[in-house]
């Protein structure tokens, strides 16, 4: 079986400086692969793998190294979730607000928020970060991430995100009363959000 992967990298490097380590996410269920190269690849860029060897224009560039699977991550909804999405510090799990619908009705299509927004968004910036790169660049991808699933639907991104944002007023609007276990604190750190950081530690059970 064949599957497509997207480059996403955080510079570019030069071939002097030896093996490259890349990483690569498919967003059609959700997976992160990690590989070593010697070839300049550029962000955005697509590749194949058939098993756990790595293709671009044909030609294998190296073995898959590392895999991390969204089949491998369990999704609640029993929480409240500042920022409506969030993940849990070991990546193991990932939490939708539980006053956010779990279903929404776009142009006529229903989504799975949890798809969307935890596994296509949540479990990609989660990730990434965990990577290292830095919280807003991983969000951009997640964000990007999150888009394409979305558009696959055969819905267009204007209109998921006007429901989308009609929901998230009445979840901004709450109170926390009960944070998940173990929430990785990195988004709101970031954007030292105070306010939400002080709601999460008042209302976590830990």
């Amino acid at each position: 079986m064949e599957e497509s992967f997207k480059i996403i990298v955080k510079e570019d490097k030069t071939p002097e400086e030896g093996n490259i380590e890349i990483i690569a996410i498919d967003f059609h269920q959700p997976t992160m692969i990690k590989f070593d190269t010697r070839e300049i690849l550029k962000d955005g860029e697509m590749l194949s793998v058939k098993g756990e060897e790595v293709y671009y224009s044909g030609k294998l560039l190296g073995k898959v190294k590392e895999r991390k699977s969204s089949s491998d991550v369990r999704a609640s909804h029993a929480f409240d979730v500042k920022y409506t999405g969030g993940y849990s510090l070991d990546g193991k799990n990932i939490y939708l607000d539980e006053h956010f619908p779990v279903e929404i009705v776009v142009e006529g299509k229903t989504v799975n928020t949890i798809n969307s927004i935890g596994y296509h968004h949540e479990l990609p910036e989660k990730w990434l970060s965990d990577e290292k790169f830095e919280y807003p660049y991983a969000h951009e991808k997640a964000t990007g991430i999150e888009k394409e699933y979305v558009e696959s639907l055969g819905v267009t991104w204007k209109g998921y995100c006007s429901v989308v944002d009609k929901n998230l007023r009445n979840v901004y609007s709450r109170t926390l009363e009960k944070s998940p276990p173990s929430l990785d604190l990195a988004p709101y750190l970031y954007c030292r959000d105070r306010e939400a950081l002080n709601e999460i530690r008042r209302s976590s059970p830990e």
